[in-house]
């Protein structure tokens, strides 16, 4: 049986344990561009087998959140090159999520204060974070617009550039793609957020004709073996919802399962909340033989809840990678913490979002 600290390899990367550091939206890079204690940040967790950073929007109009980083534009990628540096100098590996929000937006963040957009013009009932008076606030997201189709064609080839850019010059190992949690590819996957009646509406093939393209365009950029998606299948995050879930996400993974992907990264139950739903059951045990009976050859990613008798439970029934989330903000050696069953430091949820070094970098190691 695997360890969680036994190397794996992941498409073209190679991991020295099974730890990864799932993606947490810290909201602290003014105008996008990630800072020096950024790279503090996540040098201090490269520790972990692979880091995912926090969402990151591949343009302006994928902007969703005040504060958080992007990929557009030239300082962002100089910055995050200081980061991936500060990671490499640690031996670790980081690949950086890439994100649309979609109509998980709001005017002020938006190029020109345009409406956000999204699949259809629903809002969602759902907050985002805007600086009041310096302060992080959450605010109702804004009515969206429903995207036109020939508007398409323009965010697969966002997502392809961004992916580019962060390999090949802010210096990242690879790239996941953000499919879930309510975001513009999650919006269109459901039929809650989705009422077209386009190429991009209707039947699941449809409903997941923009998450594939975007993939299949990412993959182009930078090869499959770089590459990863971030799933999630019922969690209710951000007012989305499918009315028959199981067979949307078993054709998604079939058709990714001929990408040569890294890895799947599944988000089991309500993203930061229960691991079942009552309302939304859900086999995952099902979605990943899927996946496997139409070819995948990617590493199996696991999250929500995770602690280690529960990732080494999951490693044991044939997962490859166990993501963490919360416990990494507060814990920057929990790779060691979790070899030596040491006691974990508890999280400042005051700190979560905005503001600088407090409950950033200064959480303390073991000595």
């Amino acid at each position: 049986m695997s360890s969680l600290f036994d190397p794996i390899q992941v498409g073209d990367l190679h991991l020295r344990n099974r730890v990864v550091m799932a993606p947490l939206t810290r909201n602290r890079s003014p105008n996008a561009i990630p800072r020096d204690i950024t790279a503090t940040y996540y040098a201090q967790r490269a520790s972990a087998g692979l880091l995912i950073t926090e969402a990151t929007a591949i343009s302006h109009q994928g902007q969703g959140y005040a504060d958080v980083p992007g990929l557009y534009g030239t300082e962002q990628l100089d910055a995050w090159k200081h980061v991936t540096n500060a990671v490499h100098a640690k031996g670790g590996k980081i690949v950086v999520q890439l994100w649309h929000v979609g109509r998980v937006s709001h005017t002020e963040l938006q190029p020109d204060g345009a409406k956000p957009v999204a699949p259809s013009a629903i809002a969602a009932k759902t907050k985002t974070v805007l600086i009041k008076n310096g302060i992080p606030t959450f605010t109702d997201t804004s009515e969206p617009r429903a995207l036109e189709a020939a508007e398409l064609p323009g965010i697969v080839h966002a997502y392809a550039v961004a992916a580019r850019n962060a390999v090949e010059t802010a210096g990242f190992d690879g790239v996941e793609i953000h499919g879930a949690n309510g975001y513009l590819l999650d919006q269109f996957l459901k039929n809650g957020s989705n009422k077209r009646t386009d190429d991009y509406g209707g039947s699941i093939e449809n409903r997941a004709r923009l998450l594939l393209e975007a993939t299949r365009a990412v993959v182009d950029a930078v090869g499959g073996g770089k590459v990863g998606i971030r799933l999630s299948p019922v969690t209710p995050a951000n007012d989305v919802h499918d009315d028959n879930p199981q067979p949307l996400f078993d054709y998604v993974v079939r058709q990714l399962a001929t990408l040569n992907l890294a890895y799947i990264h599944v988000i089991e139950g309500a993203t930061g909340g229960p691991r079942e739903i009552s309302d939304r059951p859900f086999d995952y045990e099902a979605l990943k033989a899927a996946y496997a009976q139409a070819g995948g050859k990617g590493a199996w990613m696991v999250n929500n809840g995770y602690d280690k008798p529960l990732a080494e439970q999951a490693l044991k029934e044939g997962d490859d990678l166990i993501a963490f989330g919360k416990p990494f903000i507060s814990n920057p050696d929990l790779v060691r913490r979790l070899r030596e069953n040491a006691p974990l430091n508890e999280w400042d949820k005051n700190t979560f979002y905005g503001g600088s070094e407090a409950g950033y970098i200064d959480y303390p190691a073991l000595a």
